[in-house]
């Protein structure tokens, strides 16, 4: 394979090795190609025996006898993530939730306890909460405001404490060196799903997580119209994880990985103008009294405290917590904007609203919900800045 990963000591920014990684000098290309296949060819048995071998000693380093463990184009973007994510390594899945599965399926066994924050992603938690008992493996929810919810929970079947930061939907952001230093305390294996963040702004595992989960649907691909999702590691959990891998199944093909690469070319230019613009939009709803704002502005909040200790900087994604009688109201306001898209996931270039009702939100048992508030999320795109506040401020009166 003719393709180059620029290391990071050769450039001093993760701008400029976005854009000039995995060029493909062989075929001429700025982009690797799309190397698509289920037989890998050899010239010969030994070159087959060969290759086995070189897997063995170095079973990172792209030496495939059978596709399902990836080609060429797979390859390069699980090395250019392993770069991002400074990481030993990154398993590449089909999906988002692929990885999610992974992680939880590569260190969790019958009889074990795993411990999963409280507003984790609704299909986590069904998978958690009922799938998993199938098993006999017992989901405890913790409190990701009172981590002593954590602490107290904690038996000698305990394995696994999952982590989603900031929490879906109620925007939860915790105090991540705390639960580190909980699970080393206590021998348990960690695990955060670190979609809204990304590595451009929190890398979970120079941070200490042994996993660290990505959707690739989203910011990384950047255009709605790609499946994926990255699973980093430390050289802690790698051989579990890549045993659960070869098992499941869970591998990434060759199109999608060839259309993750090529969006995080501007995975940075693109995630500077969600910022930019979910500030202003921030800025400007933080002035009404209906509305509290789930995102990380206002400065002398808890959330805003341990976004500040952890992170680089905030995405496009941010819940609204609107106080009125009326659902109905809730529901005109939604329904009301015009260059807001009604859909799921997010992270792409458009901005997005979803009026997160029982379906979304599941069995939350820490959430603070009264009845006369209502969530709803926005995604917000690479539009002007000034169309989207305008749309919104058009759609506010029908909150009563």
């Amino acid at each position: 394979m003719s393709f180059k990963v620029i290391k990071f000591f050769m450039v001093r920014s993760f701008k400029t090795f976005l854009k000039h990684t995995a060029k493909d000098f062989h075929n001429q290309s700025v982009n690797p190609p799309v190397v698509r296949a289920s037989t890998i060819i050899f010239k010969s048995m030994q070159d087959i025996r060969n290759t086995q071998n070189k897997a063995i000693k170095n079973p990172t380093g792209g030496h495939f006898d059978y596709a399902r463990q990836g080609t060429s184009t797979t390859y390069i973007l699980q090395k250019i993530l392993t770069k991002l994510e400074e990481s030993y390594h990154v398993f590449t899945t089909q999906t988002g939730f692929g990885s999610v599965f992974l992680a939880i399926f590569s260190v969790v066994r019958p009889g074990d306890e795993i411990l999963v924050a409280d507003p984790v992603y609704s299909p986590t938690r069904v998978l958690t909460e009922s799938y998993l008992k199938e098993f006999n493996i017992k989901t405890i929810f913790y409190d990701p405001h009172n981590l002593k919810t954590l602490q107290e929970n904690i038996t000698s079947k305990s394995k696994l404490i999952f982590v989603e930061n900031p929490g879906s939907n109620t925007f939860d952001f915790q105090d991540l060196s705390k639960i580190i230093s909980i699970a080393k305390k206590n021998n348990l294996y960690t695990a955060i799903d670190n979609t809204w963040g990304t590595p451009y702004y929190l890398k979970p595992i120079k941070l200490g997580f042994d996993m660290s989960i990505v959707s690739a649907t989203k910011y990384y691909s950047g255009h709605s119209d790609v499946m994926g999702g990255s699973l980093a590691v430390n050289k802690k959990v790698f051989n579990k994880v890549k045993i659960a891998e070869k098992i499941t199944g869970q591998r990434l093909g060759p199109d999608d990985a060839y259309l993750i690469t090529r969006g995080l070319r501007t995975l940075d230019v693109r995630l500077d103008r969600h910022s930019d613009n979910a500030k202003k939009v921030a800025s400007y709803l933080s002035t009404n009294k209906k509305i509290k704002l789930l995102y990380p502005y206002k400065k002398n909040s808890q959330n805003f405290r341990m976004w500040k200790k952890y992170y680089s900087g905030a995405s496009g994604l941010m819940g609204l917590k609107i106080k009125t009688k009326s659902v109905i109201s809730v529901r005109k306001f939604v329904n009301s904007l015009k260059l807001f898209g009604y859909g799921y996931s997010w992270g792409g270039f458009e901005s997005l609203v979803l009026h997160q009702e029982n379906r979304e939100i599941g069995k939350r048992k820490y959430m603070n919900l009264a009845r006369d508030e209502h969530l709803v999320r926005l995604h917000i795109g690479l539009e002007d800045s000034s169309d989207l506040i305008a749309d919104i401020k058009q759609a506010l009166r029908h909150i009563k």
